[in-house]
């Protein structure tokens, strides 16, 4: 009874694990984000979920590029919204300014090229908080709670990552022609 599923399994992967590797991360790294915020902390785990999946991989050498760049560009976003958010008067152009600002300073300045689009993602969650509650203080206080959850997510992400490498190590994809 048992044989039945397990070939269709091994069918269906045609030996690619990978897929079903990285559902077990993500299952296991949402169920944490969920119990550590929604439960614990009462807040939306929603930014810290969505960063983590971006941040996850069954391949840990990848999640840890990934993980780096997430983080680097989170912060230069997040830099760049806050300036933009506190100097910035209330206009509209805050967002688009921000966004725009965001990549040039990763793709210039800071030049790390691994996820360089989550500069202007995050620049837009640190504006879009300033814009939600239209003050200065209360946007920077729920623009910097988001990015804490955003780079929350990264790290569980990774961390989850690593911990199913050492137990349920993905097998290497094998080599054309080998």
């Amino acid at each position: 009874m048992i044989g039945r599923p397990v070939a269709w399994l091994g069918r269906a992967v045609s030996g690619d694990w990978n897929g079903l590797h990285l559902a077990v991360n993500v299952f296991i790294a949402t169920t944490l984000l969920w119990l550590l915020l929604r439960t614990w902390a009462d807040l939306n785990p929603i930014w810290a979920i969505s960063s983590m999946v971006a941040a996850s991989d069954p391949v840990v050498k990848q999640a840890a590029k990934t993980f780096r760049g997430r983080i680097v560009n989170s912060l230069v976003g997040s830099a760049v919204g806050m300036l933009v958010l506190v100097v910035g008067g209330p206009s509209d152009w805050k967002l688009p300014l921000a966004m725009a600002a965001a990549i040039i300073v990763s793709s210039y300045v800071v030049r790390q090229p691994t996820m360089f689009r989550q500069a202007p993602i995050t620049a837009a969650i640190v504006i879009a908080a300033g814009l939600e509650k239209h003050s200065k203080l209360s946007g920077v206080e729920l623009g910097v709670r988001r990015v804490g959850e955003v780079l929350l997510g990264c790290v569980v992400g990774v961390l989850v990552s690593w911990a199913m490498a050492k137990l349920w190590p993905a097998p290497q994809a094998s080599k054309p022609g080998g």
